[in-house]
């Protein structure tokens, strides 16, 4: 059973553009990543878009569909009634190159700026001994497909650019509180991750975990936790005069 569907795609290149109309053939059991190849093949041969796997494994995909950050390859067109008409518009945090396909390269460089992970010098690979629950809580993490979704949607750097120098984001946020997690990793992530990634402008909307393809919870698991490490250190009155204690303790042996 097919029936015609009206889509309105984003076209242009940098910073200039518009939506253009178009009406296309819809097959039972496709996907609005389907509609898109068959726009390139009969209408719109021009038409730029990023995919790779459609398995929603690779996360390349991603775009807005009817304003929300989605997956093309796993929006399945059965969700939309058939007299809808379906606006899909390239992700709104990243710098446009053309049509549906963005400048991504602000999640690399941030990716960069985290030190990776750190073991004991002494403890040879091979070596590792966990505790099945500090598996299990950076397992969850570890399922991501860095479609960037999350920092797209993020207000913090989707509303204002200027905040971008100084926010990793929640991809990259969620990396530091994995690794931070991590019984062997011997880097102390928490001061780094207040004043060099930001984490003091997430407000925890969790607008990052809604958009997740995944299901990652990465507000409630990652993002707070951290949040809580770094108050304790901070704010904690015991801590903080034990850091002060064992700061002079220091200074008196040196």
């Amino acid at each position: 059973m097919s029936y015609k569907a009206k889509f309105r795609v984003w076209r242009g290149e940098g910073g200039e553009g518009r939506l253009e109309d178009f009406t296309v053939e819809v097959n039972e059991g496709e996907v609005v990543l389907d509609i898109i190849h068959r726009l390139q093949a009969t209408q719109a041969p021009d038409l730029a878009v990023r995919w790779n796997c459609k398995a929603g494994k690779c996360g390349s995909c991603s775009m807005e569909i009817n304003g929300k950050p989605r997956l093309g390859c796993m929006t399945r067109m059965s969700t939309f009634a058939e007299d809808e008409t379906i606006t899909v518009t390239p992700m709104r945090t990243f710098p446009v190159i053309k049509d549906l396909v963005t400048d991504v390269s602000f999640n690399y460089t941030k990716a960069r700026e985290i030190p990776s992970f750190t073991p004991p010098a002494d403890v040879k690979p091979g070596e590792y001994r966990m505790q099945q629950i500090d598996v299990e809580r950076g397992q969850e993490f570890r399922k991501c497909i860095e479609c960037f979704m999350c920092n797209n949607v993020c207000h913090v750097i989707r509303d204002h650019e200027e905040n971008k120098p100084a926010f990793a984001g929640p991809r990259f946020l969620m990396r530091i509180a994995e690794l931070d997690m991590h019984p062997y990793d011997t880097v102390d992530r928490r001061d780094a991750a207040q004043d060099e990634h930001g984490l003091g402008y997430c407000n925890i909307t969790k607008c990052c975990t809604e958009v997740c393809p995944e299901h990652i919870k990465i507000t409630d698991n990652a993002l707070i936790p951290m949040k809580e490490r770094v108050a304790d250190r901070r704010y904690d009155p015991l801590v903080w005069l034990g850091n002060k204690i064992f700061k002079r303790s220091d200074a008196k042996k040196s």
